[in-house]
């Protein structure tokens, strides 16, 4: 008997107003997989990752995680569950270290599923800033970090809730060629640790390296879903990106 997906959006729909954001977007995501999820501002995507999330909650359509409904169930919920996420704009706590912004989802979150206590979440917290690349930077102050150590801090957060499904919207928007190189080997190797990841990023090359599969949206609606050689190849991303 085949597994259901890890992640299994069926048919979203997402309305402010009188605006349709989602038009019954559907999205698979298998366990360990890496996907790009892309498109041209106002296409979707943030709207689609909120839902996913818990965010934002769904008019129509239904999200499963783990081949479970979870609709209904707010954020904090979902993020115990397994599914994390990590923000283009990064707001730790700037009044609190390095290692105190960890101890948070280490305690909270993933100390929610396996009873983890103080003492084990630091040693914990060490051993994840030693693998992010701010093992130097452990004890200073969050709110001082260079802009791509704010990075790796946001997606060491969201590590460090041992999550099963890892979103990451736009880890690497205004970083120099070097610093995205940085991000786009951290997001490689903690998918091989067995984290599924989806990439929300306009820096198309990353995205390329990156994905096994292309998830592209436009005006709300999925155009297309493909390996990423057959994708940039597709007549209608073609249009949707560099117009008639």
């Amino acid at each position: 008997m085949t597994s259901p997906p890890l992640l299994e959006a069926i048919s979203v729909v997402k309305q402010f107003g009188g605006f349709t954001a989602l038009n019954g977007v559907s999205l698979e995501v298998q366990a360990g997989e890496r996907v790009g999820l892309i498109g041209p501002n106002g296409s979707g995507k943030s709207t689609l990752v909120n839902c996913l999330s818990g965010v934002l909650h769904n008019e129509g359509g239904t999200v499963r995680f783990e081949g479970r409904a979870i609709d209904s169930l707010p954020t904090h919920s979902r993020a115990r569950l397994g599914i994390a996420r990590s923000f283009q704009i990064p707001k730790p706590f700037a009044s609190m270290s390095v290692l105190e912004n960890l101890m948070v989802p280490l305690l909270f979150a993933a100390g929610d599923r396996h009873g983890k206590k103080a003492s084990a979440a630091a040693d914990e917290a060490v051993r994840i800033l030693n693998e992010i690349g701010l093992a130097d930077k452990t004890r200073a102050m969050s709110g001082g970090l260079t802009q791509v150590d704010m990075r790796k801090l946001e997606l060491a957060r969201a590590v460090a809730a041992h999550p099963k499904l890892l979103i990451a919207d736009e880890a690497m928007a205004g970083l120099s060629t070097s610093e995205v190189d940085e991000i786009l080997a951290l997001l490689l190797k903690l998918n091989e640790q067995g984290i599924a990841i989806i990439m929300i990023e306009h820096i198309m090359r990353a995205v390329m390296a990156f994905s096994q599969r292309m998830v592209v949206l436009v005006a709300g609606k999925k155009i297309a879903d493909a390996a990423p050689d057959e994708v940039i190849r597709n007549s209608e991303v073609e249009k949707a990106y560099l117009g008639q």
